[in-house]
């Protein structure tokens, strides 16, 4: 028997299958094009939902066995469809522009502070419902046609099972979400005016929708018998695969975006959290939560400061036959900070400021700079970033003493000691980078028999690499640079 984990991403999908004792046997990759333009960041449901069905197909040709799909899907973007589950328009992504009026109404109607309360979220268009307002105002013929608002995860998971179901952490991306009572607000949904009953009814983390369709087992090759576990957003996912359960533990995403993912043992400060438009979002145990500090530009940064100057440095790498990441870590000699201050809103601000606006830029250089140091300073910019939100986030009840690193960026031993260093916490490195799937493959061999509970399931696949301490004399040197750094924003953008 083989259970599996299914990531639905912005620009791809993967499954990822293992057997009983938590062994990665193997995954499978489609993407599928973002259509970006001046008016709006869009994307074809329908093209997504062929990739799942190419992924799951492909992964059912060398395992027929397997009993257990979990389902993890990136949040905010939704689809209206008709009653057959046809998309009735394309979806717009969370940097899409549009709704921003929509919310602006939406405060004016209940007050930020109210909206907060009641959702976990400082009010924001990149939320769900500020954009289905706004396609209710601009296309009313599609929302009077709708017969369900789904998004992605629930949508995946109606076309597998036939069911309409949402867990509690990915409702939360709409901002229609009583986070408190674990239902859907009337009140955000009335002031709103959309209907509720077009929306999945909401279930716990880790729930099992049901078996396959007859039409699903033939477009997937998967067994009749198997079961579609209705997992999280994609973040929830990631820390539960990094096997952060209590609010000792943090984790860190190094991936394309950066996000360091705190667990709260009880409700943190509201108050706090949307002034740095921080998310509480309800855990997988009951009573805890998480929220989201993030850089919309993690990794991002670096493939962007890699392709932009390093064509000779990746030739000379591929030479040695070693990563153009490993062959500029070596050409920068010793720990030390580069002194250089990068701000990595390449592609605008994440929180705390949650500034679309905002631009990135590169201060201190000279005639003298290398590339090897643009290229350590644009890790340094991130792991500033993270201080920032760290920083940020002190006042809200966060008693973290370490952090869980998963994401590509966790092999990088220069950017883990790095973010020891600045943050002064101890870092441990997964060796699995893609801890969205283990969380999402975790939860679903507790919802069908294979493991006991998420403990057990965290001892067969949560395994570390490496743990790195911070080293007091370089955290001193950091600090004083990070002392500048928390100044650039607000040096930069007025000019911006």
């Amino acid at each position: 028997m083989k259970i599996a984990g299914l990531d639905i991403g912005t620009t791809g999908c993967k499954c990822t299958v293992f057997d009983e004792q938590g062994h990665d046997l193997g995954k499978a990759y489609r993407d599928y094009p973002v259509r970006r333009r001046v008016g709006g960041h869009e994307i074809d449901i329908s093209v997504m939902m062929d990739g799942v069905y190419a992924v799951i197909r492909e992964m059912t040709e060398k395992y027929p066995d397997i009993m257990g799909i979990g389902v993890t899907s990136f949040g905010e973007t939704f689809v209206m469809t008709d009653e057959a589950g046809t998309p009735l328009h394309t979806a717009m992504l969370y940097t899409d522009p549009r709704g921003g009026e929509e919310c602006a109404g939406l405060v004016k109607k209940l007050g930020a502070d109210r909206i907060a309360r009641i959702s976990g979220l400082a009010p924001h268009e990149m939320y769900s419902v500020s954009k289905i307002m706004w396609l209710k105002n601009h296309q009313p013929e599609a929302y009077r046609a709708a017969k369900h608002i789904f998004l992605i995860g629930d949508y995946v998971v109606w076309h597998l099972t036939g069911v309409a179901r949402i867990d509690y952490s990915l409702a939360t991306r709409s901002m229609a979400f009583d986070i408190g009572k674990l239902c859907w607000s009337e009140e955000i949904l009335n002031a709103a005016e959309i209907d509720a009953s077009l929306l999945s009814r909401l279930v716990p983390t880790g729930t099992v929708a049901g078996c396959v369709t007859g039409a699903a087992a033939e477009k997937t090759g998967l067994n009749p018998a198997c079961r579609i576990v209705i997992v999280s957003h994609d973040q929830v996912a990631a820390a539960v695969g990094a096997g952060a359960f209590d609010g000792e533990t943090a984790v860190d995403g190094a991936g394309t975006v950066e996000c360091l993912t705190p667990i709260y043992d009880r409700l943190p400060d509201i108050g706090v959290m949307s002034r740095g438009y921080f998310s509480v979002v309800p855990y997988v145990i009951p009573g805890k939560y998480v929220a989201y500090a993030f850089s919309y530009t993690g990794g991002a940064l670096i493939q962007w400061c890699l392709n932009t100057f390093a064509r000779a440095e990746k030739a000379e790498a591929e030479k040695q036959g070693i990563s153009v990441h490993t062959y500029l870590e070596q050409q920068y000699e010793g720990q030390a900070p580069t002194g250089l201050l990068v701000l990595p809103h390449f592609a605008g601000a994440a929180t705390p400021y949650m500034d679309t606006g905002s631009r990135g830029a590169i201060l201190g250089l000279t005639a003298g700079t290398t590339l090897p140091e643009i290229y350590r300073a644009c890790m340094e910019g991130v792991a500033y970033e993270m201080r920032l939100n760290y920083d940020a986030l002190a006042d809200s009840g966060i008693h973290f003493t370490k952090i869980h690193a998963t994401g590509g960026g966790a092999k990088s031993r220069v950017w883990m000691q790095m973010k020891a260093d600045i943050l002064n916490l101890p870092i441990t490195a997964l060796k699995t980078s893609d801890a969205g799937t283990v969380g999402s493959a975790m939860l679903t061999g507790v919802a069908v028999g294979v493991f006991r509970d998420l403990e057990e399931a965290a001892g067969m696949m949560v395994r570390q690499r490496e743990t790195f301490l911070p080293d007091p004399e370089r955290h001193a040197r950091y600090m004083r640079i990070y002392e500048r750094y928390r100044k650039v924003y607000q040096a930069v953008r007025p000019l911006m």
